[in-house]
């Protein structure tokens, strides 16, 4: 069982930015962010292959948003810029045993508590 613990989130500002880590206890292949706001069901954000060579983003995040990840510190981070509210959310790091990519939850084995990320004057 691998455990995900998630950090960075807080309020942020319009045009802000964010830096989002988490922090796995054990090895893991491909690994995405999700986010989840009110009421809404939750949806990719970004993903990265188990090595880093790819990455895949929502069109909503595109140009934003980088995905990166430190095999050796079993880490993953979502660095976010210009954020507007829209993007307010609870942020989900997730983790494959497979190296597929997935773009919807049942293709992730573990899941963080999430971090909550809030965009507000």
């Amino acid at each position: 069982q691998v455990q995900l613990v998630e950090s960075g989130g807080g309020l942020v500002q319009p045009g802000g930015s964010l830096r989002l880590s988490c922090a796995a206890s054990g090895r893991t292949f491909t690994m995405a962010w999700f986010r989840q706001a009110p009421g809404k069901e939750r949806r990719f954000v970004a993903i990265i292959t188990w090595n880093g060579d790819k990455t895949y983003y929502a069109d909503s995040v595109k140009g934003r948003f980088t995905i990166s990840r430190d095999n050796g510190k079993k880490s993953v981070y979502l660095q976010m810029n210009s954020l507007n509210p829209e993007d307010t959310a609870v942020y989900y790091c997730a983790a494959s045993r497979s190296i597929g990519v997935f773009t919807t939850t049942p293709g992730y084995d573990y899941w963080g508590q999430g971090t909550q990320v809030t965009v507000s004057s």
